[in-house]
């Protein structure tokens, strides 16, 4: 059985760096052969486009660095599973499988935001399969971070 948890943490440390930095907290990492080749951090905030999530941020990376032939026996790593706009870029980009530790729905309970549209929802719509795997044990760990920032960023405390 393969081992996901050290790609998952690497994604959450990554989540808490972009939280420390005033971003919301997103890690995401790609992994080929066992090996992160990229990481990426949400900078919705610090790079002013709502759109810089922690998966369009890698995404954007990886296809200026590699095409779609060798994406697809790659593994995007997330903190949390992937909104909409992120799966279909995830579909787009070529990327064969997507492992996720926190899910939308637990996101939502905590921060009470977002389309609350699974990621599985949108990528089964697509002609090519992407394998998703999620939420992992590691949920909880992942969900610390959001209800770290949440509350505080929605001046709920």
């Amino acid at each position: 059985m393969e081992n996901h948890e050290p790609f998952l943490r690497e994604a959450i440390a990554l989540s808490k760096s972009a939280m420390d930095r005033g971003d919301e907290p997103f890690g995401s990492v790609l992994v080929k052969d066992g090996e992160v080749i990229l990481r990426a951090e949400n900078s919705v905030f610090t790079g002013h486009d709502m759109t810089n999530h922690a998966e369009m941020n890698l995404v954007k990376s990886a296809a200026q660095h590699y095409d779609t032939d060798f994406l697809a026996g790659c593994t995007l790593y997330t903190s949390t599973e992937p909104c909409a706009m992120c799966s279909g870029a995830i579909y787009w980009s070529g990327i064969g499988r997507m492992v996720f530790a926190c899910s939308e729905t637990r996101l939502g309970e905590i921060a009470g935001i977002g389309l609350n549209v699974p990621s599985r929802a949108v990528l089964q719509t697509g002609a090519r399969v992407v394998t998703v795997v999620g939420p992992t044990t590691l949920e909880d760990e992942a969900a610390e971070m959001h209800q770290e920032f949440w509350p505080k960023h929605l001046g709920k405390v």
